[in-house]
């Protein structure tokens, strides 16, 4: 099976990325996906210590917060734990301290969070906490470890999703001035009274099925190759999370071809 890569669209700001894939099926593009979400690494709260904390929020709330925060995560220096040990000794390998104290009033944000290494710091500084009022303080201490998405959501470094890729036609359209009434996204545009496509567009909507059914000029037609999209939340970029399922990937291969 031979399969081509081919750039759609790269979105730096969105930290979201789009190729097509030329030659694959859709099981080989689920398995990248579910290593995406569910086997790529990277820190997140696991453990949270509170020292003190008379905010509005009770403890448990502060720390599911703090739980679900992304966390910059530097692949080359932190793994996976290969015991409860490592945790519990706090293993600078897979394991990362931060530490929380404020005493002021208004919002505490992520920002404020001291991280014992400034590689690996909340990914939202602006992200808010708590708010406190005047004389309210909290002081914690955090302990982030390394997981994997298939053990909670909060270790998932993004999203990633699929489907084939679809081929419009326009024929005779009855209303033009219809459709583009009913067009948020771009997909058409209206030259003197012409339908025309926007290309560019097509591979975001949602709505192309929902433009067919509003005028039968209109048709919708996919074919095998498959678009691919993945965005991060941070904590990795894209490239690294499509490197790292890969990698993984591989590796899976690599030990089912032992056990035969």
């Amino acid at each position: 099976m031979s399969i081509k890569l081919q750039k759609i669209k790269e979105e730096r700001k969105k930290n979201k990325f789009s190729f097509l894939i030329k030659g694959g099926s859709e099981i080989f593009a689920n398995t990248i996906r579910r290593m995406i979400l569910e086997e790529v690494p990277t820190l997140a709260v696991e453990d949270v210590e509170i020292k003190e904390n008379n905010s509005a929020l009770y403890d448990e709330m502060v720390a599911l917060r703090l739980g679900l925060i992304p966390i910059k995560t530097d692949i080359s220096t932190y793994r996976l734990p290969e015991n409860e040990d490592e945790i519990e000794q706090k293993s600078a390998r897979c394991t990362l301290q931060i530490k929380l104290k404020a005493a002021k009033k208004g919002y505490v944000y992520a920002e404020e969070a001291e991280s014992g290494d400034p590689k690996c710091t909340f990914v939202y500084p602006k992200m808010p906490i708590v708010k406190l009022l005047p004389k309210q303080k909290i002081d914690l201490t955090m302990t982030a470890v390394m997981g994997q998405g298939k053990q909670h959501a909060k270790w998932s470094p993004g999203w990633a999703y699929y489907k084939k890729e679809p081929m419009i036609k326009i024929g005779n359209v009855k209303d033009p001035e219809k459709i583009i009434k009913h067009c948020s996204d771009g997909v058409f545009t209206l030259k003197g009274n012409k339908l025309e496509l926007v290309q560019e567009n097509v591979y975001d909507s949602n709505l192309l099925e929902y433009y067919a059914e509003l005028d039968k000029g209109i048709k919708v037609e996919y074919n095998e190759n498959i678009i691919f999209t993945v965005e991060s939340w941070g904590q990795l970029t894209y490239k690294q999370m499509l490197q790292q399922s890969a990698l993984l990937f591989i590796k899976k291969v690599e030990d089912m071809e032992k056990l035969l």
